[in-house]
């Protein structure tokens, strides 16, 4: 897929606030500081349309972009380790679960994982409750110029492991570097595929 344009379009506070949703959407997420807009503006090719920062956080709302005129990116604020009060923290996790439940037209949802981390609590957490609300959702291993290829393979196949445990079949996963454009091809091509399955639905 070629990316011929790429907009922010609103944020918002509440999923009442919206675009209507009346084209696919995909919505990132993932711990805070895992590399979420730096990955959103490697994707596609917009160095500074989300905003990256080095504070934990900095996403706090629900944000749009229109892409192509074709489709809806998101990018949801992280959760975990964000240096906020106990009420932000509520009041993002009430935003996100009501975004999550509350889109017709949310098609994937990409959460992102450090891939130089072992399993981390939250996210095995936060993808058990994805998967309990039956919601599709693909991983995205970032950071992945951070370590060597083999070193690489093996933290994600240990991943993988790991989440075999507990799930009957792993969902799919693509490894990414915002840094390197690694992984990028194999998330358009994925949100193109779902795209047409889509527009098919209306024909």
């Amino acid at each position: 897929m070629k990316i011929s344009s790429a907009a922010f379009v609103i944020s918002s506070p509440k999923v009442a606030g919206c675009p209507k949703p009346d084209r696919p959407e995909y919505a990132f997420i993932g711990r805070s500081n895992v590399g979420k807009s730096s990955l959103i503006n490697s994707i596609l090719q917009r160095p500074k349309l989300a905003k990256v920062s080095a504070r934990p956080g900095k996403t706090q709302l629900i944000n749009h972009f229109n892409v192509n005129d074709a489709w809806y990116l998101v990018d949801l604020p992280g959760y975990g380790f964000a240096k906020v009060s106990k009420d932000t923290r509520d009041k993002w996790q009430r935003m996100i679960s009501e975004y999550i439940g509350g889109r017709d037209n949310l098609i994937n949802l990409f959460v992102l994982i450090d891939c130089r981390l072992e399993p981390q609590r939250i996210d095995m957490e936060f993808m058990r409750w994805l998967g309990e609300n039956g919601v599709p959702f693909t991983m995205l291993f970032t950071k992945a110029d951070k370590l060597g290829k083999v070193a690489r393979q093996t933290a994600v196949a240990q991943y993988l492991r790991e989440m075999r445990t507990e799930w009957h079949e792993v969902p799919p996963h693509v490894i990414t570097s915002a840094e390197e454009g690694t992984g990028r091809d194999e998330v358009l091509a994925l949100i193109d595929g779902w795209n047409h399955e889509f527009a098919s639905r209306f024909r």
